[in-house]
């Protein structure tokens, strides 16, 4: 009897501990998970928030660096975003299609995302919340050899650290 009552409850253990709770994590588009928040909605101030309230991309014409007046309002949502976060802090990663040398695309990704840097700090957001890198040509957004491609790979991506 005692045999058959330890069975018992071993394997109620093992349906326990293999029920969880409901999962607290969805993953994005980049692959990071997002922590929703207890009315079941997004974090606030999370990535997932930022994407959803503000945007965190904004394009750039072939070979330039100047923000296209889209671009400012994009960037003008996610000055506002920040405004409401301070605890926030950013990085802007800029990134080119993959037409022309890595050297030029390394630099032209980094005036991409000074680009949007610089307007994100004469919008009031504190420069020393938002770090550059550029990626050049090496992280495409979108795979592909045409112009579709291309434009979605002319970016400066904004995400929050």
């Amino acid at each position: 009897m005692n045999v058959k009552t330890f069975g018992a409850f071993a394997a109620l253990a093992l349906l326990a501990a293999c029920s969880t709770p409901a999962d607290t994590t969805s993953a994005s588009a980049t692959g990071a998970g997002s922590v929703i928040g207890a009315g079941g909605g997004l974090a606030s101030g999370s990535q997932e928030d930022f994407v959803a309230n503000a945007g965190d991309r904004v394009y750039f014409a072939t070979a330039q660096s100047t923000l296209s007046g889209e671009s400012r309002g994009k960037l003008d949502a996610q000055a506002g975003f920040l405004a409401r976060y301070p605890q926030d802090n950013v990085q802007i990663a800029g990134n080119c299609d993959e037409r022309g040398t890595s050297e030029y695309n390394i630099a032209l990704g980094q005036r991409r995302a000074n680009s949007a840097r610089d307007y994100l700090v004469a919008r009031g957001i504190a420069g020393a919340r938002i770090a550059t890198i550029s990626y050049g040509k090496d992280r495409p957004t979108a795979l592909g050899s045409d112009e579709s491609a291309w434009q979605q790979n002319r970016n400066a991506i904004t995400s929050v650290r």
